[in-house]
């Protein structure tokens, strides 16, 4: 059923509203600052035992209006028939507009609606001393302008009805399309607080609206709720016809709905990204901490700890200690699905395992002893065990003395690999063979660079590790 429509008057002082539009069903806060707004409210308000109505006209800004034209022929001008020029009004009257220039033209808009006011305070700014209102409005019914006029410093206008009356809304309630539009548009919108309602809690409100308030003034309470265009806020007021109207304000309900989703997606998307590490900890900090009610921590000890132990057994030098205590208190700090985790584990492993204090045993080189393997485990091969004897002999001579590299050169299977044996024998020394074939980059001589994703230490390093020991003249 229809409810009353609003008796209108023939006459309307009207406030200026800029860049906004009241709708009917909306209620809005303004603050009048401006001179001719303060007169306005002063005399057709504050001065009055029963508050009237007054209309609200929405403004454009000038160079907004420059874009095109909507308003009625005899209303798009600074002054209406026979006025004078107008003080520039403000609709919302913040501070911001207040700075707009009274001598600025006023383009107004040909339709507007009839509000009456719920609140209205009085407030004297300092030092200033000037009168200050805050009007609280609620839109009641739709208008348009007929004739424009000036009244002392603001405007009042010869107004018509646009809304329906009751008769024919009870009529129009009875057509089709009207009733096929009028559950698109409850659906979305029930839809549209069904999202909401997931965020707040004040939509059972809205549900108690959507039930008794008519379709019609719904479309205008749900399209004033949430923020659009100026333009479109304009086509809103414009729509006289209820199917133009529910058409448009389904259209904007369910736009707005689309963007709530997509905000809710990608929120979502992130959120999910980011909390997955977040959750790995938490999951492994409660297993930890299950183990340890359990008294499950004696075969699973932790990682970390077990290797800083492995680090202090290891007796490496004061200067590289100190650089293992600092790579392992960031390593402390990582979580094992960080990128430069891995990297930063491996390399204090290795650290750990080189043989920082495990020596070779010491003892005097001897040559007899030395030529008689090379004899018997070589047939052959005189001048090269000579020379070997000779190297033997200079390094027996002068153990400080920095020895040459021998270059064994010869085809697979004569001797060379053995007779690096015999030499490590000869000097009691761990022998590592180091292949080099297939080797196409000196990083796999030399090692890695941390940097690089999957670094490894070099052959030599991995040489030295396998060694178990250094040779005595190498130990810290």
């Amino acid at each position: 059923m229809a409810d009353a429509p609003v008796e209108l008057p023939g006459r309307l002082a009207i406030l200026p509203f800029r860049n906004k539009v009241l709708l009917p069903g909306a209620i809005v806060r303004i603050r009048c600052t401006n001179p001719s707004s303060v007169k306005l409210v002063e005399q057709e308000l504050w001065q009055r035992e029963d508050k009237g109505l007054i209309g609200v006209l929405p403004v454009r800004d000038s160079e907004a209006a420059a874009v095109g034209s909507i308003l009625s022929p005899g209303v798009g001008s600074d002054s209406g028939e026979g006025g004078r020029r107008s003080p520039g009004g403000s609709g919302g009257e913040s501070t911001k507009q207040d700075a707009k220039s009274w001598k600025e033209p006023i383009h107004w808009h040909s339709r507007g609606v009839a509000a009456r006011a719920l609140h209205l305070s009085r407030g004297v700014e300092k030092p200033s001393g000037r009168v200050t209102y805050i009007v609280v409005l609620e839109g009641l019914c739709r208008f348009s302008v007929e004739e424009l006029n000036a009244r002392g410093s603001y405007h009042v206008a010869r107004v018509s009805r646009l809304d329906m009356t009751k008769t024919e809304l009870e009529q129009a309630e009875q057509d089709p399309d009207l009733i096929a539009l009028s559950r698109q548009f409850k659906a979305t919108a029930m839809e549209l607080i069904s999202v909401l309602e997931q965020k707040q809690k004040t939509v059972g409100r809205t549900k108690v609206l959507l039930e008794t308030v008519p379709v019609y003034r719904l479309a205008d309470i749900f399209v004033a709720s949430f923020e659009i265009s100026f333009e479109e806020q304009l086509a809103m007021l414009d729509s006289v016809d209820l199917k133009v109207r529910l058409s448009k304000a389904t259209e904007l309900v369910d736009r707005h709905l689309q963007s709530i989703l997509v905000a809710e997606k990608i929120t979502q998307k992130v959120e999910g990204q980011l909390s997955k590490s977040q959750k790995e900890f938490l999951l492994r900090q409660q297993m930890r901490a299950i183990k340890d009610e359990l008294g499950d921590n004696d075969d699973d000890e932790d990682d970390i700890a077990a290797l800083e132990r492995k680090m202090q057994n290891a007796g490496m030098p004061a200067n590289i200690w100190k650089h293992a205590q600092r790579e392992l208190r960031r390593l402390r700090k990582m979580q094992p699905q960080q990128p430069g985790y891995s990297s930063s584990r491996a390399y204090l492993e290795l650290i750990a395992d080189l043989p920082w204090q495990k020596v070779s045993e010491e003892r005097e080189l001897d040559l007899r002893a030395a030529k008689e393997s090379l004899d018997r485990d070589h047939y052959g091969l005189t001048k090269v065990k000579q020379r070997i004897i000779e190297y033997l002999a200079v390094r027996k001579l002068k153990p400080d003395a920095r020895g040459p590299v021998l270059c064994f050169v010869g085809p697979p299977g004569v001797g060379k690999t053995s007779l690096a044996t015999s030499i490590a024998k000869a000097l009691n020394r761990k022998f590592i063979r180091i292949s080099l074939g297939g080797v196409k980059d000196e990083a796999d001589i030399r090692g890695h660079r941390r940097t690089y994703i999957g670094s490894m230490p070099g052959r030599l390093i991995d040489g030295l590790k396998e060694g178990i020991c250094q040779q005595p003249s190498d130990a810290p």
